[in-house]
């Protein structure tokens, strides 16, 4: 098992990496469980093939599971689920100093954190993520937030985890195209920051997604470090630092805005293609060479994830997709910084980028391979 320390002032959290974290969680997570009864919040899938291990390891040791469910996507991260769920945790008597345990991918992570943000000013919470994206991305660095008309994660509140448990045997439940769209993530941080990762991943990437039990562990394990260095350094993205992370997330949002938060384009697989779209940019622009591109472009499409917008068939322009863009939460006076690259493992803040120019470039992509 891995443990990676994330360490904030005064506030330092565990992420722990491994196999049978949660048939074992009354003992990982003891610390936290202060009372005879817990409430847990559950993506309905996640409970049904996880639900019964963590009711059984809490039953033996004398603690009731309180289970409120989640319907699965990202519908689910609205003002009315929010509502409930925290309408839910007030009648369940939940105080300041209990913790809520969040079992499922981001949207549940992302759901409970955000109404453990809120409920009596700030409880704890704990993480268990069951996706693959959820467990390198979501679970760790505080960022909770719900979806509006207007955007994704547009209100929301940063509230760290006191705890995170990534059993990586959940995700032998993970249907292919979601084990792909988390993988997504595992390469962005090799993109943005180390070199040597991407060089490691395009070796090894296959008996990731194949989930071989060391490589698997390694990927995770790397990935949580990188972001727990980054978000130490810039919990609140004030700094310039954490919004590094956003690589490909820029054009990644306006995809899936265009394309209606939908299953038509899963959030990974968005990311995965916003990384294309920010290489090729950053070489349209002469800020990194044409073959990083070009690698970046083959990583992608040899891990099965979508490298090509073309490919959406999408009905609309690049001006579109950039009105998206306007929307994008690290909006500021006006501006929107992009996340480019010099090389791969080079990614730097750019808040000089024009967004008709991103549009043309847009327009380019929409109709070319």
């Amino acid at each position: 098992m891995a443990m990676i320390s994330v360490e904030l002032a005064g506030r330092d959290y565990e992420v722990r990496v491994g196999h049978g974290l949660l048939q074992n969680i009354a003992t990982e997570a003891e610390p936290f469980l202060r009372k005879r009864h817990v409430c847990i919040v559950a993506d309905i899938n996640a409970r049904a093939n996880w639900g019964d291990a963590v009711s059984r390891s809490l039953e033996l040791a004398g603690i009731e599971p309180r289970w409120f469910d989640v319907a699965p996507g990202e519908a689910s991260k609205s003002w009315d689920s929010l509502a409930c769920l925290t309408d839910w945790l007030l009648a369940q008597n939940v105080e300041r100093g209990d913790h809520v345990f969040a079992l499922g991918g981001g949207v549940v992570g992302d759901l409970t954190g955000f109404a453990c943000a809120i409920l009596k000013r700030g409880c704890g919470f704990v993480q268990l993520p069951t996706t693959l994206l959820s467990q390198v991305d979501s679970s760790v660095g505080g960022k909770t937030a719900i979806n509006t008309p207007a955007g994704k994660n547009l209100v929301g509140a940063f509230h760290q985890p006191s705890l995170v448990l990534a059993d990586l045997g959940t995700l032998s439940t993970l249907p292919q195209r979601e084990m792909r769209a988390g993988y997504a993530e595992v390469l962005k941080y090799g993109v943005l920051g180390d070199r040597s990762f991407f060089d490691w991943l395009e070796e090894h990437g296959d008996a990731v997604l194949g989930m071989e039990q060391a490589p698997l562990e390694e990927a995770v394990a790397r990935s949580v470090s990188a972001k727990a260095r980054i978000v130490a350094e810039d919990e609140r993205e004030t700094s310039g630092a954490r919004a590094l992370l956003n690589l490909g997330h820029t054009f990644g949002h306006a995809l899936e805005a265009e394309t209606g938060f939908s299953d038509k384009l899963l959030h990974g697989e968005a990311v995965a293609m916003g990384m294309v779209l920010a290489a090729r940019y950053s070489a349209r622009c002469g800020l990194m060479r044409i073959e990083d591109a070009e690698r970046v472009t083959h990583a992608v499409d040899a891990a099965g994830l979508p490298a090509e917008i073309s490919a959406l068939e999408l009905a609309c322009s690049g001006g579109d997709l950039a009105d998206h863009m306007q929307h994008d939460k690290k909006m500021d006076a006006g501006i929107l910084p992009f996340i480019l690259l010099r090389g791969i493992g080079s990614a730097f803040l750019d808040r000089e980028v024009r967004l008709e120019d991103v549009a043309a470039f847009l327009d380019e992509q929409l109709q070319a391979h």
